[in-house]
């Protein structure tokens, strides 16, 4: 199978169930961060600022959707993220449990800032 080289052609390519999650993953981001660019990095669907820095990252796997952020992030909200899986500056997000909204809306907030007013590049 080809890489994709946009997130529909990502998102096609899950089942339905899972292909939901993602989708409702890309709202949430999209609603969360207007002016940011969807894109395919790492073959993954990626948020970019318009100043050209990646904000975070989505991967699915068969049991899970990655949502990567910088560790910075991710160490912000480490005491929200205590029933979840988390690695360096990703949280596990899986397919048989509710998605967290308002935990992953503010800590796209979080990005946002830490990269618009700190200065904070991708990992």
């Amino acid at each position: 199978m080809a890489k994709p080289t946009t997130i529909d052609e990502y998102l096609d390519a899950f089942p339905e169930a899972e292909r939901a999650l993602l989708e409702q993953l890309r709202r949430l981001a999209d609603e969360a961060v207007p002016d940011a660019t969807e894109a395919i990095k790492w073959g993954n669907p990626a948020w970019v600022h318009p100043s050209g820095t990646i904000l975070f990252v989505i991967s699915g796997h068969a049991k899970h959707v990655n949502f990567a952020f910088t560790p910075s992030t991710k160490e912000a909200f480490e005491a929200d993220l205590a029933k979840f899986d988390t690695g360096k500056g990703t949280v596990k997000l899986r397919y048989d449990q509710p998605l967290p909204e308002d935990l992953l809306r503010r800590m796209i907030a979080h990005r946002l800032r830490e990269h618009e007013q700190d200065g904070v590049l991708w990992m």
